[in-house]
């Protein structure tokens, strides 16, 4: 996948549209459907694939997960109406040569009828439509916990990235949650789930150790959120994750967010120059968010700090809370 470029117009003209005929970017959902869609359906799926081409030879994985239970499931929605920003900061301003960005959403597998949804990776505006497919369950155990655990699992297991495979550079995670991960990726939950068979369960530190080598992983939790502020939370994530376990004042900033983390995860411009660039795109009012949230980014990322990790990687962990 991800062939095509991505047409802010197309975009327009498609949200026009559904204003026009009283239908929802959600359409799926908002029709009471209640299994997943079946282009989200990871049961089964070989991989989801990032690759180069002679369109996109520079092919950069970019997988923004969230977390679709009781109070994250406006995430989605936000994420949809804030597209046109987040591509426009890749592209426009040149983050990123040939970002190919794959959507999907997390519940939990002890008790929702659609525990982890995949999207693909693309460059158009198929990634808009692998949006509008998602399921926004709203269920959750109620327990603080979530399948965090299997949606890393299948992107650690069921990804395949040209841009680490060929070139030793880790793709972008993004996990967008309010609640910890269960304890073990547990193999019955990946039988079900996934169709993959394990001989045994594993530890919730194993599968975050092998995702990490192939993904530069952050974990976002908003405010807003039921969880948000939360200790207990904050610090379960940051003994995984380190710095990139990080709190977001303002989740209509998550989209900005993330295509800030990425251009300087890439060295492709300082803080100031994006704090210019939202204004730019229309995302001023998420400057002041983003500049707070991410202020010492830029000199953590400079060459003389930024590491190579094992693997090959140029991405750095020493990132600083955002």
């Amino acid at each position: 996948m991800g062939s095509g470029a991505w047409s802010t117009d197309v975009y327009r003209a498609a949200s026009a549209y559904r204003k026009a005929s009283g239908k929802s970017a959600f359409a799926y959902s908002d029709s009471g459907a209640r299994k997943v869609h079946p282009t989200l359906d990871p049961h089964g799926v070989t991989a989801r694939e990032s690759r180069d081409s002679a369109e996109h030879p520079q092919s950069l994985a970019i997988t923004v997960l969230f977390d679709v239970t009781g109070s994250m499931g406006t995430v989605p929605r936000i994420l949809q109406e804030k597209l046109p920003q987040l591509l426009g900061m890749l592209l426009r301003k040149g983050y990123a040569t040939d970002p190919q960005i794959l959507f999907g959403a997390i519940g939990d597998a002890t008790c929702d009828r659609a525990p982890l949804q995949i999207g693909q990776f693309e460059s158009d505006n198929r990634m808009d439509e692998h949006l509008g497919n998602i399921l926004l369950e709203g269920g959750g155990g109620g327990q603080m916990m979530e399948s965090y655990e299997l949606a890393m699992y299948f992107m650690a297991r069921r990804t395949t990235i040209d841009c680490y495979d060929r070139r030793g550079k880790r793709g972008y995670l993004f996990i967008i949650g309010d609640e910890m991960a269960y304890p073990k990726v547990k193999a019955r939950e990946v039988r079900d789930v996934i169709g993959d068979r394990l001989g045994e369960d594993i530890p919730l530190r194993g599968i975050v150790d092998e995702v990490r080598r192939r993904w530069d992983t952050y974990y976002l939790l908003p405010a807003g959120s039921h969880y948000a502020g939360n200790r207990r939370i904050l610090d379960f994530w940051r003994d995984l994750l380190g710095q990139q376990a990080v709190e977001l004042e303002d989740l209509a900033a998550v989209c900005e967010t993330i295509a800030t983390t990425v251009a300087l995860g890439e060295q492709a411009c300082d803080l100031d120059t994006v704090l210019a660039d939202l204004h730019d795109v229309g995302a001023g009012d998420a400057a002041g968010t983003v500049s707070r949230a991410l202020a010492r980014i830029g000199a953590d990322r400079t060459p003389a700090v930024r590491g190579t990790l094992p693997g090959g990687s140029g991405h750095s962990d020493q990132v600083t809370r955002l």
